[in-house]
């Protein structure tokens, strides 16, 4: 547990071991905008705590080998949970989770700390990280975090992308420009041929993106991904 007011430095470094970075920081100057914290106050800023690639792989499998019960029914919810909430208690911040209602704005933080759009596929896509990246939690503080100025909308990897090889080797179709369709992904992955395609190596049309491919999800957790999507 760590005590005092942390800076974004304290931030960085104490999620660093864990395969954990802070993506951004959104100050607010109106509270309309802002979360609510435990004590009812608003949060004067938030801190997006996620994901760049694989880098929480290692780290989220080696507990889970030691958790009692391999983490339960949603074990890398648990294990973000386990992972920040001690810190966030140290630092008498809220701890939001993309999982938990209340059901925070986490896209509209992120597009907000580092300038991000969505992909047809509906993820956010990075120009470095491209679509293997994530976001496990935000920590709201009562006071406002120094962060780099707030990333403008920027250039979208999409709009210059000519080709487009997204939209063509989804086998259920479910890619489009107009947006990602859920349930037919969902109806297709529960198939004979779904479960030996896109179950075993991970979404075609993500995996088609040129964007980021360095940072690819290794397959174990592209696998595990797929899973969850499949439920």
């Amino acid at each position: 547990m760590t005590a005092g007011r942390p800076t974004s430095t304290t931030i960085r470094a104490a999620f660093e071991p864990h395969g954990l970075f802070l993506r951004g920081v959104v100050n607010f100057a109106e509270p309309d905008a802002a979360p609510i914290l435990p004590d009812g106050r608003w949060a004067a800023s938030v801190a997006l705590i996620g994901n760049v690639g694989s880098s929480i792989w290692p780290h989220f499998r080696a507990w889970q080998d030691e958790a009692p019960d391999r983490g339960g029914r949603d074990p890398l919810d648990a294990w973000s949970k386990a992972v920040v909430g001690p810190l966030a208690a140290g630092w008498g911040a809220a701890a939001y989770y993309p999982s938990d209602p209340p059901w925070q704005p986490f896209q509209q933080w992120a597009m907000r700390a580092e300038g991000l759009r969505a992909s047809p596929l509906g993820i956010l896509i990075h120009p470095v990280y491209g679509l293997w990246h994530g976001y496990r939690a935000a920590l709201g503080f009562a006071h406002a975090l120094h962060a780099e100025a707030e990333a403008g909308p920027g250039p979208h990897p999409c709009d210059t992308c000519r080709d487009r090889p997204c939209l063509s080797p989804c086998p259920a179709g479910a890619v489009t420009a107009a947006g990602f369709d859920v349930p037919a992904c969902r109806g297709h992955v529960r198939t004979n041929a779904g479960r030996d395609g896109c179950m075993t190596a991970g979404c075609l049309a993500r995996a088609a993106c040129p964007i980021g491919e360095g940072y690819r999800y290794c397959d174990d957790q592209l696998r595990f991904h797929m899973a969850a999507l499949g439920l």
